[in-house]
């Protein structure tokens, strides 16, 4: 076989995803989205200095429901990747690092980044 021939990564095609890695690879997809959340939080306030038009249309916009799943999602990226890096904080103390107590860790993450985004938005009035 040429090696041009050769896939890239072999070991991606016979590796099998586990919780660690996915939620590696989540933390760092949910801290790039919220840069594009970041982007739009300052858009929004920027609504609210031009005038009562401009809030007026942000209150609409925030009070329709596609922007209100657009909002929790943003909460959920925001808590998942805050409890996340709290997890790898607690990694790097050097605890928690067996592979079963970091799978474990890993669906508590996951549960309560759920869990708390849920009640962040009943706070919030969202649904």
């Amino acid at each position: 076989m040429k090696k041009q021939d050769l896939p890239l990564s072999p070991h991606l095609q016979i590796y099998k995803p586990q919780i660690t890695s996915l939620l590696s690879i989540s933390h760092r997809i949910s801290g790039v989205a919220l840069n594009f959340v970041l982007v739009i939080l300052v858009l929004g306030l920027l609504c609210i200095t031009l005038g009562e038009s401009y809030f007026d249309l942000l209150i609409s916009l925030i009070n329709s429901f596609p922007i209100k799943i657009i909002i929790f999602l943003a909460i959920l990226g925001f808590s998942y990747h805050f409890l996340n890096g709290i997890r790898h904080i607690i990694w790097d103390f050097g605890f928690l690092l067996g592979n079963r107590s970091s799978a474990i860790f890993g669906y508590i993450i996951i549960a309560t980044s759920f869990i708390s985004s849920i009640f962040i938005s009943r706070l919030l009035g969202l649904f």
